[in-house]
C-alpha cells in the first residue's frame, strides 16, 4: 500500500493517478472529500486539524488519527500542507509513528529553498524535516520543487470576472515548474529503486515572469488580460489568508528577488524522467477552464 498525502491537490491527483495506473493498491488522504480513481482507498483526514497532530490530546489521538492513515502502507508520499508548515503541525512525529507502523519508503515533497535560502525559518524547520526522513526510513528521496505554475490558479477569479491578473514583481522571472512533472517524478521515486536516496531540484525549462505567465494565459483563453502590479504589502496580505505569515514572506522574498541558484533550471526533471519539463504554456493550456 502506498498512501499519498494531498491527494486531491495540485500534485496528489496525478500522483494517486499515476499509482492506480501502475498498479498500486493506495490509500489517497486529504483534508475534504474529492474524487479518487478506481480502486483507490480514500481517507479524509485533517493530519494538522484538531484531531490531528495539533491535537491537545497528545500521542493517544494522533495514534488513533493515523492507524487507518498507515494500515498496510508500505510506503508514504509526505506533502505538508499549510498547516503542518505552520506552528500547530507536527509533520516530524507523522514520520516518526510512519516509521513504527512499518513504512519503508517516504518521498517527501520539500522545496528548493532549503538550498537556496537554507537561514530562513520555513527552510530550516524542512531542512530538519529531511534529516528525519533519512534517519527514520531505510528508502527515502526528498523531491525540491521551485515556485509551481498552478500559483497562478489564484488569478483565476479575476481572470473570470474581469479579465484582470493582479500579482507583485511583474517583471521578475523565475523557473516555474508544472505540478505534473512533480507527481510523475515522486511516483517515479516511490515506484523505481533507482531513484532512492537522491535529493531532486526541480523547475521548469525556462524563466517566465508574472507578465509573461498572463501573456500565456491570455493565448491559452484567446481574449486579451490585463496585469496590475500588487505592492509586497498587498501580497502579502493577500497570501496570508492561505498559508501562515512566515511561509507567505518567504515566498515574496524569492519571487522579489531570485538567487542566481533559483533562475537556475533544475536537473531533477530530466534525472528522474529522461525528458525537459513542461513549459508554462503547456501548463496554462491544459488547464485553460479554471480561468474561463
Amino acid at each position: 500500500m502506498i498512501v499519498v498525502t494531498g491527494a486531491t491537490g495540485n500534485i496528489g491527483r496525478p500522483l494517486t493517478r499515476a499509482l492506480a495506473e501502475a498498479g498500486e493498491r493506495v490509500t489517497a488522504v486529504s483534508r475534504r472529500p474529492g474524487p479518487v480513481p478506481a480502486g483507490v482507498r480514500r481517507l479524509t483526514v485533517d493530519l494538522a486539524g484538531p484531531t490531528g497532530p495539533a491535537d491537545p490530546a497528545g500521542p493517544a489521538a494522533l495514534a488513533d488519527v493515523l492507524e487507518p492513515v498507515l494500515t498496510e502502507a508500505k510506503a508514504l508520499f509526505l506533502l505538508l500542507s499549510g498547516d503542518l508548515h505552520g506552528p500547530g503541525g507536527a509533520p516530524a512525529e507523522l514520520v516518526r509513528r510512519a516509521a513504527a507502523a512499518g513504512v519503508r519508503r517516504i518521498v517527501l515533497l520539500s522545496t528548493q529553498g532549503v538550498v537556496t535560502r537554507p537561514f530562513g525559518p520555513t527552510r530550516i524547520a524542512m531542512r530538519s524535516l529531511e534529516d528525519l526522513v533519512r534517519a527514520s526510513v531505510p528508502e527515502w528521496a526528498i523531491v525540491r520543487p521551485g515556485g509551481f505554475a498552478s500559483n497562478t490558479l489564484w488569478w483565476a477569479e479575476s481572470i473570470r470576472t474581469g479579465r484582470l491578473v493582479a500579482a507583485p514583481f511583474g517583471d521578475v522571472a523565475t523557473p516555474v515548474v508544472d505540478p505534473a512533472d512533480i507527481a510523475e517524478v515522486a511516483a517515479a521515486c516511490l515506484l523505481e529503486d533507482r531513484h532512492l536516496g537522491g535529493a531532486y531540484e526541480l523547475t521548469g525549462p525556462e524563466v517566465i515572469s508574472p507578465r509573461g505567465q498572463t501573456a500565456a494565459l491570455s493565448a491559452a483563453l484567446g481574449v486579451p488580460l490585463r496585469f496590475h502590479e500588487l505592492s509586497r504589502e498587498e501580497a502579502a496580505a493577500a497570501m496570508a489568508r492561505s498559508m501562515p505569515v512566515e511561509l507567505a514572506d518567504d515566498t515574496l522574498d524569492i519571487l522579489g528577488a531570485p538567487s542566481a541558484a533559483e533562475l537556475r533550471i533544475g536537473p531533477g526533471v530530466r534525472e528522474v524522467l529522461g525528458r525537459d519539463p513542461r513549459p508554462f504554456a503547456a501548463w496554462a493550456a491544459r488547464h485553460v477552464d479554471a480561468f474561463r
